[in-house]
């Protein structure tokens, strides 16, 4: 399946059904009164989270939705039926904005959680709803009121505890298919991971988080450069981020700076997670780098070689213990 994060859609409710204008008509009644009844609701397109769901695609090749309208009334004081609703399942963290002006409707996350964005038009009166004293035989009825209409714009970011920042061929693929059941394309060559990658890591007694691994970030990203921009979206919900710079990269602290760079270019609230430096592949080089003037903002370095299974455990439980303590003042507060 291929994985689709950004979809423009138009959407349009359904209009309400007519007001019917009719008098009653029975024998020895030659002059019955009004029976006109009211008109079906318009049907409205609504939005609802699919927890199996993981992709926009299938929205995606659909650029209008628009909701069925509501029948017209009818004789005998016959309400005309409703029109039925149209519900597009999305994956969690799927983020609903209008196009013209960019306000978020909603940020859908948890299962069955539902927004309409497209509401139907209510029915008419029927001719029954405008009898009076004054007015026994009224010939008025109202039509249905139009259904709401727009452009809006779905984002999807991805759910996840810890973000994998790094230039492309750093080793996070390996490292996500190392540490998860995640099954990600690894190769030795730039741009590998073409689509984001979510896998669940277990550390401690029962305990798990949930990583995601995004395309390489190339310099310039932030301003569309490489495949990196696509996907930042994908770390904003992160609470930890691991910055992973190769052992072999001619200066690994200037590495992680142009790594930050760009984040803060990004957007600044995502550069200020907590994180984790970790330099991987250390399989390659015999002794560990010596690492000056490391920003303060490190809460550590962690060394690690994927491929031989070294320092992984301690990735594990230091992430976890990490994650433990920010949901803990998260509860607190």
């Amino acid at each position: 399946m291929k994985f689709i994060d950004y979809v423009e859609i138009h959407v349009k409710g359904g209009h309400g059904g007519m007001g019917c204008v009719s008098f009653r008509r029975e024998k020895f009644v030659p002059k019955g009164g009004p029976d006109g009844g009211d008109g079906g609701d318009g049907a409205s397109v609504i939005l609802k989270v699919d927890p199996q769901l993981q992709t926009l695609q299938d929205i995606r090749y659909h650029s209008t939705y628009e909701a069925p309208s509501g029948n017209h009334g009818d004789s005998a004081n016959k309400t005309g039926a409703s029109g039925k609703d149209v519900v597009l399942p999305v994956p969690p963290g799927t983020v609903i904005r209008e196009k013209s002006s960019g306000q978020i409707l909603a940020d859908l996350q948890d299962a069955s959680e539902t927004i309409s964005v497209a509401e139907g038009g209510g029915g008419g009166k029927g001719n029954t709803r405008f009898k009076t004293s004054t007015d026994r035989a009224p010939r008025k009825a109202t039509p249905g009121y139009p259904g709401e209409e727009r452009e809006i714009v779905l984002e999807l970011k991805l759910l996840a505890d810890v973000g994998l920042v790094g230039f492309p061929n750093a080793g996070k693929s390996t490292l996500i298919s190392r540490i998860s059941a995640a099954k990600p394309k690894v190769a030795d060559y730039p741009f590998t991971t073409l689509t984001p990658n979510l896998g669940v890591v277990k550390y401690s007694d029962f305990k798990s988080f949930v990583m995601a691994d995004i395309p390489g970030l190339i310099e310039g990203a932030h301003q569309g450069k490489g495949l990196g921009d696509q996907f930042l979206r994908h770390v904003e919900r992160t609470q930890v981020l691991l910055f992973v710079v190769d052992v072999n990269a001619e200066d690994i602290v200037e590495s992680y700076q142009q790594l930050q760079d760009e984040l803060m270019k990004y957007k600044e609230a995502v550069a200020r997670k907590p994180r984790f430096l970790v330099i991987s592949k250390m399989d390659t080089t015999l002794e560990q780098p010596e690492l000056h003037d490391l920003p303060d903002e490190i809460i550590d370095v962690l060394y690690i070689s994927s491929v031989a299974g070294d320092g992984l455990d301690t990735l594990r439980n230091r992430v976890g213990d990490t994650l433990d303590k920010i949901r803990k003042q998260t509860v607190e507060s």
